[in-house]
């Protein structure tokens, strides 16, 4: 400190060529790194998202690429504005990794979600509006998060499910095919006429505008059970008419049968009861 005193006077030049001026001139470049290298952070993630999104990728995978490129970026310019300063950022790299790393040990299962959820977005086995059974739960997919994703229950729930349960099982989509083919068995009584029922099946199927004409409904005797002759009922419809169309069927098939006297058998069990002898 003695060297900025001379004569009981405080040398301003001195201190300022020493040190206001090299650290003016740092802080300056350091800010024109910063303003610079943000403003080609934001430049170059624009141009990201305008290459993903013209080459037909998923808008939420697109944002999320552009979230996840624009916080990387960012760092870099930061690390490369402190080292205008003089900071040693060996030493400042070697610390946030240390510390991603403790991060990621602690969040090890928000990370696991975290990466199947990328994959979720990247190979889209499932889109918002499919109809999906997976992570245990059957619904409409809402949404498909970086963490999770949101389903909504045939009764109007919503359930949010950790993107791990649902790319670490099995995944149903139920919407992914334009086309469902609907399966009912339909036992009938023994002495009931298989001939006449199988042709009453067929008009309920012809007439039915619903079911495709291609592929063409198959239907037959599948089983001869303990108490029915089981017959198979396989028409083809659109995916959205699915529902609407099976129970349709199930009931025009039962009144129909009932109306042509084709039985439809239920268990029943017949109780014998012996009565005591008496002398």
């Amino acid at each position: 400190m003695n060297s900025f005193f001379h004569s009981d006077k405080f040398d301003w030049q001195s201190l300022l060529q020493t040190y206001a001026i090299p650290w003016g001139i740092k802080l300056v470049v350091a800010l024109i790194v910063l303003l610079i290298g943000l403003w080609l952070a934001g430049l170059i993630t624009a141009l990201v998202g305008k290459v993903l999104t013209k080459a037909n990728v998923d808008a939420m995978l697109v944002r999320f690429i552009d979230s996840i490129l624009k916080v990387l970026l960012q760092i870099v310019v930061i690390i490369a504005a402190l080292g205008q300063l003089g900071v040693q950022t060996t030493s400042l790299i070697a610390i946030l990794g240390a510390a991603g790393l403790a991060i990621g040990l602690a969040l090890q299962s928000s990370l696991s979600n975290f990466a199947a959820g990328v994959l979720l977005l990247v190979f889209k086995p499932f889109k918002a509006g499919d109809f999906i059974e997976a992570g245990g739960v059957l619904g409409v997919v809402e949404h498909v998060r970086v963490f999770n994703s949101v389903l909504r229950t045939t009764d109007n729930r919503e359930i949010i499910v950790p993107n791990g349960h649902i790319y670490n099982g099995v995944i149903t989509n139920f919407s992914a095919r334009d086309t469902r083919r609907i399966d009912l068995v339909v036992g009938i009584s023994y002495d009931a006429d298989i001939r006449k029922a199988k042709s009453l099946v067929e008009t309920i199927l012809t007439n039915d505008t619903r079911v495709l004409k291609d592929p063409a409904a198959t239907f037959g005797v599948m089983d001869l059970a303990d108490s029915s002759v089981n017959l198979y009922i396989r028409p083809w419809v659109a995916s959205a008419d699915y529902w609407g169309t099976r129970c349709d069927l199930l009931e025009v098939i039962k009144t129909t049968f009932d109306a042509n006297g084709i039985g439809i058998p239920f268990p029943q069990m017949d109780v014998h009861l012996d009565r005591p002898q008496t002398d």
